[in-house]
């Protein structure tokens, strides 16, 4: 079994799906979480100057979707055709589009700005991309995105929903099998162990 070691600042961020997809698959890794001179030091090291980076065995590769996608490849959470992997494909980008409406608005320096495009965002970014999820689920009475077995598409919208379901609950109070889905994945024993003892972090 290879080795792995994750390279990350000290947030959930752009790393969290990594480590869930490790730690459902029930994979052992090093969490490595740097900062300050020591991220000024390792940067010359990385493929792109920018983390997160994963090695494997001593090799490092970097992009976070596309170490998310080969550890899913790994680890059976690709589905099981073609047609399942573009699926799983089309939730994952449909979830970095609404990652960039997150980011948009959380990213934003001004408060003022910030208060106004936060309105926007909570009535209208997130009941979209909500309801564009809850027409998917209704597809597929398994409660998953795809198939019948947690995949990469779950993964990816549990990490990105968890922090917001707790800022808005009231607006994902209107789409229940969401909700479901977030009580689903987050009930996976090994997901349900890691979450509880994860460290509270501020992104």
């Amino acid at each position: 079994m290879p080795n792995y070691k994750l390279t990350y600042f000290d947030g959930r961020g752009r790393a969290e799906i990594i480590r869930l997809i490790l730690t459902y698959a029930g994979q052992k890794f090093d969490d490595n979480r740097v900062g300050g001179e020591v991220w000024a030091k390792f940067k010359p090291s990385t493929p792109f100057g920018q983390l997160p980076v994963l090695e494997i065995d001593g090799n490092m590769y970097a992009q976070s979707t596309a170490i998310a996608n080969h550890l899913a490849r790994e680890f059976g959470l690709y589905g099981r055709s073609n047609l399942d992997a573009f699926e799983i494909d089309q939730v994952v980008c449909l979830m970095q589009d609404f990652w960039s409406a997150v980011t948009k608005v959380y990213g934003e320096k001004d408060e003022a700005k910030k208060a106004e495009l936060m309105g926007k965002f909570t009535q209208e970014e997130v009941p979209k991309f909500l309801g564009l999820l809850e027409k998917l689920l209704k597809q597929n009475s398994s409660g998953c995105f795809v198939g019948s077995d947690i995949t990469l598409a779950d993964l990816f919208v549990y990490d990105l929903l968890w922090n917001l379901k707790s800022k808005l609950a009231d607006v994902f109070e209107k789409y229940p099998l969401v909700n479901g889905h977030q009580d689903k994945v987050g009930s996976v024993p090994q997901i349900k162990a890691y979450v509880a003892a994860r460290k509270p972090t501020t992104f």
